[in-house]
């Protein structure tokens, strides 16, 4: 454990107007509240805040942050509190200090609903001050290179932890030195075979080329040398587990990987990066495709560099960073290069990104209101991704995830023109919708007037934002959908005691079922099988709402007949109790109901006299009436039999069942389901529509000859 004084000296180095005073008195004061606790490994607990303030020093940090790493673990694990922290060292630093304690009790690893909720916290703690973070990152580093001392159980799951949320959030932030460690950190505990193979494949390459990178640095230099070009060489081989990863991707056996070896160049000047660049591709071949201008298109985190790949004759390949001093620095620290100090005043380099900006960028287009699922996807999409730079045709660029489709390019540009897509060209021609954008492409979006979104589009959008704003609409349309429905449940159900369902008294049942969103709240719940009709009618007329305790016996659901009459359901239209209906009087036969919108009833309309007026009894009816669909569904193992499960889940039995045309690729067929009333068949067939092997669904209607003898 370093001494305070070298910890100040440290700091010191950088910054020569620290409050030495401050950092020495938390020091102390940290020392004595963790006094009597031990780490895992047996150490005294307080060398662990001596080594986070450490890494934050050698960030080149302010005194704040130094002095919340020496601090941050005094409120969670000590008698300290918060008011104690504040009388001693002011109230920025115990805010920090709480920050980084709130961070630390969160559970990121928990499940999926409650890691959404943790995101949510964890970005609230980065709004107030970005600091927090950079303190935490620095807390998770030395936890993992001190990570042998915990159990093995706890090593897994603080390296699965650490490699899903820390390492990810690193890099988002520009830290890119900080992912990589984390990232091996995490590699060694999570998958130390994979991690020892391709080191021991590493020194078995060196042994048979010889040093490479000390070869390549050479050249390199002789080359910018050549080209009068001031600059300094740097060369090293990737981290094991970026290798472990490139071989994932591209299912590629390490003997095939070609560009293992990475090497930056750091100018004097940005004019000089691109005489650099020109030298390069001169003596070496550029690879197609890996070359990026980020000075040109900075990162969101301020990141400034030339980016490309190039082939020797050998033919292995090298990727190759071309930076400013300036811009190397940023490339360093990322957004923590805003608190970096140099010679004792705050660092003046251009191209800090500001942290407040930084944050907003990330944060603008979460979701706020929207479901858990689509907040913890917006984050993990938005935040880990490489980027793609993107133009429109009025030349402004709009910046997407890697891997983003024409769709994530229209909600990039506004919510409305995602809506509207309905193509989009690339460079001036015409593409699928799930074509994957490149970095430079001019993209213009084709809308047109009543377009909505469609649900495969969900399996096209990878932003976060796109995918959030098509499930809402999504959403919009299926409510739509329920209230057009419960209206017409509603009409039926306020006719069969004798009223009108007007926006009047369906307010009035809203607010009497206490529905915050009114009229609109009450129809969708009631289209959406939510809400029955009985509550609704009961809502505001409970003296008339029917009595749904007993089942009505079938051979009195209908009212109207005359004593000893009876009856039987018409099969051309198969009416269902709710729906009004019209009788015909047939010889011996009794009476035939049908609903009032029958076709076959133009057979009898020069008969007035074999015409009754019926209704059904209100209540409820047995599941004894049969319905026929006709419905076309995709023919595919399995998709019959969830169509069938899903009719159970309805409650609703299937009587009879028919194919009238099979295909390669469909099949269409005549199912008939016994049901209680109309409100069923609507919930039914909505359960139908919805599922996506189910191609059409609709009421069976047969046309039948008109049966003759009057009563």
């Amino acid at each position: 454990m370093i001494s305070a004084e070298d910890l100040i000296a440290l700091v010191r180095s950088y910054n020569p107007k620290t409050n030495a005073e401050q950092i020495a008195a938390a020091y102390a004061f940290g020392q004595k509240m963790h006094e009597g606790q031990y780490r895992y490994s047996g150490e005294p607990y307080f060398t662990h805040p001596v080594a986070v303030a450490a890494i934050l020093a050698e960030q080149r940090l302010d005194d704040a942050t130094i002095i919340t790493a020496l601090l941050h673990d005094t409120i969670e694990d000590t008698r300290a509190d918060y008011a104690g922290v504040e009388r001693m060292f002011g109230a920025e630093i115990a805010t920090l200090v709480d920050g980084v304690t709130k961070i630390t009790n969160l559970q990121l690893s928990s499940r999926e609903a409650k890691q959404a909720e943790n995101f949510r916290k964890l970005l609230m703690a980065m709004s107030r001050d970005l600091r927090v973070i950079l303190v935490k990152l620095a807390d998770r580093l030395h936890n993992m290179r001190t990570i042998r001392a915990m159990r093995p159980k706890k090593q897994v799951q603080k390296a699965r932890e650490t490699m899903d949320i820390f390492a990810p959030l690193a890099g988002r932030m520009g830290m890119q030195w900080m992912r990589e460690e984390l990232e091996d950190l995490s590699f060694r505990v999570l998958n130390p075979e994979g991690r020892q193979s391709i080191i021991r494949r590493f020194i078995t390459l060196q042994g048979e080329s010889g040093d490479v990178i000390h070869h390549i640095s050479g050249d390199m230099r002789g080359v910018l040398e050549k080209a009068g070009i001031e600059a300094e060489v740097f060369g090293r081989a990737k981290k094991p587990y970026s290798i472990w990863r490139k071989m994932q991707e591209k299912d590629l056996a390490f003997s095939r990987l070609s560009d293992i070896y990475g090497f930056r160049i750091i100018t004097r000047s940005e004019e000089d990066c691109y005489r650099a660049l020109w030298a390069i591709h001169r003596r070496w071949t550029a690879v197609p495709g890996r070359f990026k201008d980020y000075i040109s298109q900075p990162k969101l985190n301020g990141y400034r560099s030339i980016h490309t790949t190039v082939s020797g004759r050998d033919g292995k390949r090298v990727e190759v960073q071309i930076r400013t001093e300036q811009m190397h620095d940023v490339a360093e620290t990322g957004v923590a290069a805003h608190w970096s100090y140099r010679d004792g005043v705050r660092s003046g380099n251009p191209f800090v990104v500001d942290p407040a900006q930084w944050l907003a960028s990330l944060t603008d287009q979460f979701d706020k209101d929207g479901d858990h699922e689509d907040f913890l996807e917006t984050v993990k999409l938005e935040m880990y991704a490489d980027q793609v730079f993107c133009f429109t045709p009025q030349g402004d660029v709009e910046k997407l995830p890697r891997g983003a489709t024409p769709i994530d390019f229209a909600y990039a540009i506004h919510t409305r023109v995602g809506h509207a897509c309905v193509g989009a060209k690339v460079d001036g021609l015409r593409v699928p919708l799930w074509t994957r954008l490149k970095n430079g492409q001019m993209v213009e979006i084709i809308t047109a007037e009543g377009q909505m979104p469609q649900p495969a589009w969900l399996e096209i959008a990878t932003t976060g934002r796109a995918r959030s704003a098509i499930r809402r609409a999504l959403r919009e349309i299926d409510r739509n959908r329920f209230v057009k429905l419960g209206q017409e449940l509603a009409r039926a159900s306020f006719e069969h005691v004798g009223r009108k369902a007007t926006d009047k008294v369906l307010d009035t049942a809203a607010r009497r079922l206490r529905l915050t969103g009114g009229r609109r709240e009450l129809l969708a719940r009631l289209g959406s099988a939510e809400l029955t009709a009985h509550d609704v009618v009961q809502a505001v007329y409970p003296d008339l709402a029917p009595d749904t305790g007993d089942e009505i016996a079938p051979g009195g659901a209908v009212i109207g007949l005359s004593d000893g009459q009876s009856f039987e359901r018409a099969p051309c239209c198969q009416p269902l109790p709710g729906e009004r209906i019209i009788g015909i009087t047939f010889r011996g036969r009794g009476v035939v109901v049908h609903a009032i919108d029958c076709d076959q009833l133009g057979e009898y309309e020069n008969q007035p006299e074999r015409w009754v007026d019926l209704r059904w009894h209100a209540g409820t009816h047995p599941p004894a009436y049969g319905v026929t669909l006709d419905m076309t569904i995709g023919n595919d193992a399995g998709v019959l039999g969830r169509i069938c499960t899903l009719i159970g889940e309805r409650k609703a039995n299937i009587g009879d069942l028919k194919f009238t045309d099979r295909k390669p690729d469909f099949y269409r067929l005549l199912i008939t389901v016994e049901l209680r009333d109309v409100e069923q068949l609507h919930s039914l067939m909505l359960a139908l529509e919805a599922d996506n092997d189910v191609a059409a669904v609709e009421r069976f209607r047969e046309q039948l000859p008109a049966a003759a003898g009057a009563v």
